[in-house]
């Protein structure tokens, strides 16, 4: 049965997924960060609030999950599994030799065959997505070494969007997408032992966003 507090707590549990905060996914999906905050959830006489069909809209696309998905969380029942048992093979590929010549084209897809490779559900993971695995500690907090990363070419990416980012020198890096424009972009670090980096546009050779990570 479809109630308040069950959808409410799809979006919640869709939010740490994705490992956001409520506030979080209300961003990425390009709304006011308070849209999803307990507070905003029953108004001021302790009536239910209801979110839109247009912001579930916008939170399905933002996440890259389907309907189907969401309703399965709202029901707080497992996903309709595929015949393939609801799992897929991507590439598994270090963050040296990531940063190495010949094994991406420009577009930051791998190139080539002979890959390691993991499998993932299939919820959530495009056809063109692969594996970065952590080396080091320079993404702690967050990322640990040995961390898989799951990186996906040619999704949109949006400022605070977790990124992957290559650069021409072919330095590889995990930060967090602060601003993009036709002259530089902006990156925060994960660690704050480490700097942020505003980086020339034209020394970026291509920006993945990390749509999943494996901890």
């Amino acid at each position: 049965m479809l109630s308040h507090e069950k959808v409410w707590a799809a979006i919640d549990a869709l939010a740490a997924r994705h490992s956001l905060s409520a506030s979080g996914l209300a961003r990425r999906a390009g709304l006011d960060s308070t849209a999803f905050n307990k507070s905003k959830r029953r108004s001021v006489d302790g009536r239910p609030r209801w979110p839109s069909t247009e912001s579930l809209a916008k939170v399905i696309e933002a996440t890259g999950e389907s309907l189907a998905e969401l309703l399965a969380l709202i029901e707080d029942r497992p996903a309709a599994v595929p015949a393939n048992g609801g799992r897929v093979s991507v590439p598994l590929i270090g963050f040296a030799q990531a940063g190495a010549g010949g094994f991406f084209d420009d577009g930051g897809f791998p190139v080539g065959q002979g890959w390691e490779e993991v499998e993932l559900p299939t919820a959530g993971v495009g056809e063109n997505a692969y594996a970065l695995q952590v080396q080091g500690d320079s993404m702690l907090p967050l990322y640990r070494d040995g961390d898989i990363l799951i990186v996906e070419p040619g999704a949109r990416v949006r400022r605070g969007d977790r990124v992957v980012a290559r650069t021409v020198s072919g330095e590889v890096m995990a930060k967090v997408l602060a601003g993009r424009s036709a002259q530089a972009v902006e990156l925060v670090s994960l660690n704050p032992a480490h700097p942020d980096r505003t980086i020339p546009a034209a020394e970026i050779v291509w920006l993945a966003r990390i749509v999943w990570a494996s901890q």
